[in-house]
Formats: C-alpha cells, sequence, structure tokens
C-alpha cells in the first residue's frame, strides 16, 4: 500500500544528484574580470593574443587568477577590484595601439568561479539582472515615421529607374509624405506607367490625380504595407542593438520589444552610459566595391609596392590585404535581406542577399561587365571599412539574388549574414527614459532578498517540525529538495535572476508548504475517523491529491498569462512563479511520500505515527482495541 517500486525511487535519487550539480554553481559567487573580444571581425582572439595580454599585465606586475579562453573571447580573473581596473587599462593599451581605430573590446565584467568539472557538464549559475547586479537602463523611442520616409525613398528610387528602363517619360517623381508621386504630361503615358508600376510595387495603392492641368500618379502605402514595415523596422532595430550590445562583453542584456514602438535595454555589469550609448548609436554601413586588378594593385595587395590613385587597401577577415576601388558599385541602402543558407550545388554554408529594384539592375550590369574579376563587399563601422568577402565574378548574377560562398563553416555564414543584415538601424531611435543602478544598490538588493527568502524558509522548516513531527520533517526536507529543484532549473534554463524573481521564489516556498500542510491534515483527518495509520497515510496522499493538482493549475494559469503579457519584472516574476509551481508539485507529491513510504512503509504492524497532536476520540471509542493513534 505505502511502498514504492524501486523505478520511483530511482528517480527520486537521480532527480536529486542532477538538481544539486546544477544547482551548484550558485553557491561559488563570481570574481572581477576583464573580458577581450574582437572589435572587427576580421580580428581574431587565440593564443597569440593570450601572450600578449600575459606580457602587458607582467610589465604592470598584476598576476591574474587565471586566464580563459573561450570562443572569439579571452577572459581574465583578478582578486580585487583595483587589479581589475589597472588591468584592464593595461590590456587596452596592448591590444589598441591607436585609440582612434580599437581592434579588440576590453570590457570590465563579473565572472562566475564555477568550477572546471561543473563546466564540461554546462552548469552554470543564473544570471543577475540590472537591479541585483547594477548597470543602465534605457527606454529607446522608434522613429516609425521615419521608417515610412525611408521606405517610400527607397520605393521612389526604384520607380524612377523602372520608369527609365522601360524609356517611360516622366515630367518629376517627388515624395508627397509617404506617398510617391510622379507627374506625367499626358494621360496614355500615365496608363502605361500605371499599368506597368501596378504588379511590381505591391505595397502601394494608385491613384490617379489631375492637379491644375497636370496629371499626377500618386502611390500611397496601404495599411498592411504600413504595419508590415513598422514591424520589420522595430525588429531591425532590436536585432542590430543585440549585435552593437555584445561587444560589450555583458552576461545578460535584456533587449525586447515594448508595445509597438519602443525598445527597453538594459545592461547588467555596464556602469558607463557614455560608452553604452556610444555603442548603441553606431552606425554599420555596407558598401560592395570592385576589387583592383591592375598589375599595380596585385603588386599593393602583395605589398611589394603603394596603393595605386583611386584605390584603398582593407584587411579581409583573415587579416590580409584587399586592394579596392574607390568607386561604390552599391551600398547597403540597396539590401533588403540577408540569410545564412547553403550553396545549391556544392552545399556549402553560404550567405543569400536581396536586393531592392535599383540594385538588383546595378549587380546585374557590373556583374556582366567584370567575370572573371573580384568584387569585394565591405562594412565600414567608425570609418574604418572590412572586407566580409571577395569573390570572384563566374557569371551574370541578375534577379536581385546574391550568394556569397567559399572558406567558411555554418557559424561564420550566420555571423556575416548578420552584419549584413544589422548592420545599421532600420528607423532612427531616440533614448527617451534612462536610470542607472549602482552596484551597491545591487549588492544590498541581494542581500536582502537573499535574507527575506532564508529567514522565511527557516521559520517554515521549525514551525513545520515542532507542529507535525515526523512528518513536519519530511515536508522540511522536501521543501529543501523543491529549493534545489527550482533552482538547478532556472540554472538550466540561463534565466535572469531578478528582484520580482526573487519574491516569486519566495512565494513558491509558500506554496509548496501549503500543500504538505493539505496532506498532513488531510493524513490526521483519517485518523481521527479510526482509519489505521498506513490507511491513514495512504489516503491521505490520495485525497490531498486533486485538491493540490486544482490550486497548482489555477496558480499556473495566472503565471501563464503574467508571462503571455507582461513585461521587464513582470515576466521576470512570471517565470520564477511557474518553475516553482511544477517543481513544488513534484517535490511536496511525489518526493515527500517517497520519505514517507520510504520509513513506514514496510512496517505492517504500524500503531502510531509522529504527525504532532491528534484530536482524540472520547474515552469509551479510545478504549477500543485497534484504535489509531499518533503522537
Amino acid at each position: 500500500m505505502n511502498r514504492y517500486p524501486l523505478w520511483k525511487y530511482v528517480t527520486i535519487v537521480v532527480a536529486l544528484l542532477i538538481a544539486s550539480l546544477y544547482a551548484l554553481p550558485n553557491l561559488f559567487g563570481e570574481a572581477p574580470g576583464v573580458q577581450v573580444s574582437s572589435g572587427q571581425h576580421a580580428v581574431r582572439i587565440d593564443a597569440g593574443t593570450v601572450t600578449r595580454i600575459e606580457q602587458a599585465l607582467a610589465e604592470r606586475q598584476i598576476t591574474p587568477k587565471s586566464l580563459l579562453l573561450q570562443e572569439q573571447t579571452m577572459q581574465a580573473l583578478f582578486d580585487s577590484a583595483e587589479n581589475q581596473l589597472q588591468a584592464r587599462d593595461a590590456i587596452d593599451r596592448a591590444l589598441n595601439t591607436d585609440p582612434a581605430q580599437p581592434t579588440h573590446v576590453v570590457a570590465l565584467n563579473l565572472v562566475p568561479l564555477t568550477p572546471i568539472w561543473l563546466q564540461s557538464i554546462n552548469a552554470a549559475p543564473m544570471y543577475l539582472g540590472l537591479d541585483l547586479r547594477g548597470g543602465v537602463h534605457f527606454l529607446m523611442q522608434v522613429d516609425m515615421p521615419g521608417a515610412l520616409n525611408q521606405r517610400a525613398e527607397a520605393m521612389a528610387r526604384d520607380i524612377r529607374t523602372t520608369l527609365r528602363e522601360q524609356n517611360i517619360r516622366h515630367a518629376g517623381i517627388t515624395r508627397e509624405g509617404q506617398a510617391v508621386a510622379v507627374r506625367f504630361r499626358d494621360d496614355a503615358t500615365l496608363e502605361a506607367a500605371q499599368a506597368l508600376l501596378r504588379p511590381q510595387f505591391t505595397d502601394l495603392s494608385f491613384e490617379r490625380q489631375l492637379v491644375g492641368e497636370q496629371l499626377k500618379l500618386v502611390g500611397s502605402l496601404s495599411p498592411e504595407a504600413s504595419g508590415r514595415i513598422q514591424e520589420q523596422a522595430i525588429k531591425q532595430n532590436t536585432l542590430t542593438l543585440r549585435n552593437r550590445i555584445n561587444e560589450l562583453g555583458v552576461a545578460e542584456p535584456v533587449i525586447q520589444q515594448q508595445g509597438a514602438d519602443r525598445i527597453v535595454v538594459q545592461l547588467p555589469g555596464v556602469l558607463d552610459t557614455a560608452r553604452a550609448k556610444d555603442i548603441l548609436g553606431r552606425t554599420a554601413t555596407l558598401q560592395v566595391r570592385m576589387v583592383d586588378e591592375s598589375p599595380a594593385g596585385r603588386a599593393a595587395e602583395r605589398g611589394e609596392g603603394p596603393v595605386p590613385l583611386g584605390s584603398e587597401r582593407h584587411l579581409d577577415r583573415e587579416g590580409r590585404a584587399v586592394i579596392t576601388l574607390r568607386e561604390v558599385v552599391l551600398t547597403g541602402e540597396n539590401l533588403t535581406d540577408a540569410q545564412a543558407g547553403f550553396d545549391g550545388q556544392t552545399q556549402e554554408p553560404a550567405v543569400h542577399l536581396s536586393l531592392d529594384a535599383g540594385g538588383s539592375r546595378i549587380f546585374r550590369d557590373v556583374t556582366r561587365e567584370n567575370i572573371g574579376n573580384r568584387m569585394a563587399i565591405l562594412l565600414f563601422e567608425r570609418g574604418r571599412g572590412e572586407v566580409v568577402t571577395a569573390p570572384v565574378i563566374r557569371s551574370e548574377i541578375g534577379g536581385g539574388r546574391v550568394q556569397i560562398s567559399g572558406q567558411m563553416n555554418t557559424t561564420e555564414a550566420q555571423s556575416i549574414a548578420l552584419l549584413l543584415r544589422a548592420g545599421a538601424l532600420a528607423a532612427p531611435m531616440e533614448i527617451i527614459e534612462e536610470r542607472t543602478v549602482g552596484p551597491g544598490l545591487g549588492a544590498e538588493n541581494i542581500r536582502m532578498g537573499f535574507e527575506s527568502v532564508l529567514y522565511g524558509f527557516l521559520v517554515v522548516l521549525v514551525f513545520m517540525a515542532v507542529y507535525y513531527r515526523l512528518f513536519g520533517v519530511f515536508s522540511s526536507i522536501a521543501l529543501t529538495f523543491n529549493l534545489v529543484l527550482l533552482v538547478s532549473v532556472l540554472s538550466m534554463l540561463q534565466a535572469t535572476l531578478t528582484l520580482p524573481g526573487m519574491a516569486a521564489m519566495a512565494l513558491a516556498l509558500g506554496m509548496a508548504i501549503d500543500s504538505n500542510v493539505l496532506i498532513n491534515e488531510r493524513i490526521r483527518e483519517e485518523l481521527r475517523r479510526g482509519a489505521s495509520p498506513q490507511v491513514a497515510i495512504n489516503s491521505g496522499y490520495d485525497s490531498a491529491w486533486g485538491t493540490i493538482l486544482d490550486s497548482n493549475v489555477t496558480s499556473l494559469l495566472a503565471g501563464l498569462a503574467l508571462l503571455a503579457f507582461g513585461s521587464g519584472p513582470v515576466r521576470g516574476f512570471a517565470v520564477v512563479h511557474c518553475v516553482g509551481i511544477l517543481t513544488s508539485m513534484f517535490s511536496a507529491v511525489f518526493f515527500s511520500r517517497g520519505l514517507a513510504n520510504a520509513w513506514y512503509g514496510r512496517q505492517k504492524k504500524l500503531k502510531t505515527i509522529s504527525i504532532g497532536t491528534v484530536w482524540q476520540p472520547p474515552a469509551a471509542d479510545a478504549a477500543k482495541p485497534g484504535s489509531p493513534s499518533a503522537n
């Protein structure tokens, strides 16, 4: 009756071991560190970089606790914040010899002190949010009219190109707000232009107008197209911000949409608002140029001569020199999309670009005239150009679809697509709210939050042990297991713990002990009815399960609603709340019953159980043989 099969006990033990392992990294704390990452796509972080850092630190007589080389990043740990600041200055001078054109991003950071053996199983601590670690908070307003104006301007250029290619004469093309107006001298030309433009520009609703003696064809953005452009603009800006913020070395930035036209940016651990604003406000532009294939250009590329007049020297992703012509063939304004994929013939990783109508025509003409020559795609940032790729033109390329491939893996293809796609903001943005949370306030929040959870936890444990005796001890052990399980699940999910999240954790512990109280009272109720101890334990758990399930499901639905419709701190509370409900149901019912079964299940002639004071029946009934009891 009160015996678990072996597989259930094995499940409990395995769950306890896994939860303990993945919750353990949260106990090791963090150390002041300096994170070094690439400031340009062509710059690699390798063993040579580590050697230069070691030499720079040795010259300043700074001894790091450890130097850890990871994927395209290097982290140096120190024993104090003072050494951390001095090391940051030394490393920055050693790697960025030209302050005007930095090649590396050197950022202060707090690095978890998780042992290597735990890192090998991907065990990591929870991230701390802005209110616990300190940092900066920005609320940014996206200029949606600006995004629509940019789209209308691009369509005006495309309409001008399309009419010129078909030799349809017009009297001028102007942009009137978010509409494009084309003037004509006669009705027949207007009809021909309308028949040509309507199927090609489906986002525009065309209307004939007569202003005085002048005929006009006005194309206005449809409501569906306007909504789609605005949605794409805020997604593009969010993607661009995330790409830029990665250079700050922030452990867990929060970048999310708020409402229809705002973006929230939270940077835990970053206290330099000027540097944060510089990163957020950066601009990156894409350019397509032809490679200088002249003998002088080839010699300059090999380092055997000066750069020819009318050309420039840039570096590619491997640090090799590429001599390009100054004349720009295409810019990022002609790029509508960039996605990572695979070459249809060789199945090698590739990047697929989509160009607008004007860019497609230019690209077709240039590739037709330069078969066998190289075309360089450059990304310009802070006035410095970097060659993303320089493929050889094999044939004429039309249709507005361009493929970049050759000597790249899937990760590099995704990275290049991201750089090209998120090189610039799709719409202007303005910071309308700015907040700074100091690290001292974050440390105080951590202390107060931790103490509130700890003291509440201890009070509950003492109360349960005094009031319910041994079954109270079972409940306390189950509650401890629930806390460990909750922390481990949040650590596995790499969730960001905020102050509302700590409140949700305290609430989850309260709901978990509430289930145990319900179970213990049902067992007492069965004992009062005269059931034997074994029957009382079994009936108590079975009858309480339905009530526990109903109450937790309703709470879970409320948490899911907060998760779906909330934002910021509300979502942080909802995540911990939902996970806490699931872990409490497992620990309060399955785990605590396993403890009770292991202690009492094999006692065939059980007469009493330790569950505190049970209401005693009248003396006449109490004297009957076989009457159950508890202590």
